[in-house]
């Protein structure tokens, strides 16, 4: 009986040892590290929102590394894995039509809305956000397309290069499933009660990091396979201008003198829709100084200036008949 516990632990230390080779720090190539609160909280909206026929083509796509590899990013190398976001602030005159031509090219190009918000301004402005979420090949499309539909006020694109922790990942799980099948061997020669009790202890926590890193690869098929777009679509009475730095002194001041004449007319418009806005307060107010200059004749009442005024010309007619 000595003989077999020593044996079993024996084994169980070489298992341990071999799991702590197989295993490192998780890094990614272009950042260093990875933050994997966030990541957490992608996979759950992706999981929870994505259509089955989704879920199923990204796992599959990734399983043959094609996915990010296809179309537009066929200039990657073999095995590159990458995640690619965007973020967009869009300019609309028609929010209804723009909300409808965002959510038929999303569809059109295989996407899919994973959430998407309104709001109402104080003006009587509205505004939406949508997280899009379109095939990798299709990134660059919907980038091209989507300013051909809503005015893009501001855009931001990022590449993340997440192969090292992928692959690491990959390596540690197949690691833990070795070890798995050592131990399950290990249960099944176990005769002594504490080394079963000892020997499924190890089991679960290995069953644990197998399902937790199992998760983690998921995750990542899904955001590779499938990209991330942020756009925030703002309602608006006109659409915001982007002209080019001018160069030339003639360039600067063409521009500032057409500048100088949109803002002139804009500020008419303000004022105009200021006056329509506060006209029966000026009224009122029109009224009130008529009313106090009236009231103010009739009781005799004479300005400071007036009385002044009055004192030097009776002194010049005395002077004059003293003369």
């Amino acid at each position: 009986m000595k003989r077999n516990i020593l044996a079993i632990l024996l084994a169980l230390t070489m298992l341990f040892a071999l799991t702590a080779c197989g295993g490192s720090s998780p890094k990614s190539a272009s950042s260093g590290s990875y933050a994997t609160n966030e990541a957490a909280a992608d996979y759950g909206g992706y999981w929870a929102e994505a259509p089955a026929e989704a879920e199923m083509q990204a796992a599959g796509d990734m399983k043959t590394g094609s996915t990010a590899e296809s179309g537009s990013r066929s200039n990657l190398p073999d095995g590159v894995k990458m995640i690619y976001r965007a973020n967009l602030e869009l300019e609309t005159t028609e929010y209804e039509k723009a909300c409808g031509d965002i959510a038929a090219l999303t569809q059109q190009l295989g996407g899919y809305l994973e959430s998407q918000s309104s709001s109402n301004y104080s003006a009587g402005y509205r505004s939406a956000s949508y997280t899009v979420r379109v095939p990798a090949e299709q990134f660059d499309a919907f980038l091209r397309q989507i300013g051909t539909l809503c005015s893009i006020r501001w855009q931001n694109q990022s590449a993340e290069d997440v192969s090292e922790y992928y692959y690491d990942t990959e390596a540690r799980l197949e690691t833990a499933k070795i070890k798995l099948d050592r131990l399950q061997e290990l249960l099944a020669r176990a005769e002594n009660m504490e080394d079963i009790i000892t020997i499924e202890n190890a089991i679960s926590d290995v069953e644990y990091q197998i399902e937790s890193m199992s998760g983690e690869l998921r995750h990542y098929d899904a955001l590779i396979g499938y990209s991330t777009i942020y756009v925030t679509l703002n309602e608006v009475y006109k659409v915001t201008e982007i002209e080019n730095a001018p160069l030339t002194f003639g360039q600067r001041l063409g521009s500032a003198f057409r500048d100088g004449l949109r803002d002139f007319a804009d500020g008419a418009e303000d004022f105009a829709e200021w006056l329509a806005y506060s006209w029966l307060g000026i009224l009122l107010f029109i009224v009130i100084v008529v009313a106090v200059v009236k009231l103010a004749r009739r009781k005799g009442f004479r300005l400071p200036r007036r009385k002044k005024k009055d004192a030097e010309q009776e002194k010049t007619e005395q002077n004059s008949e003293q003369q």
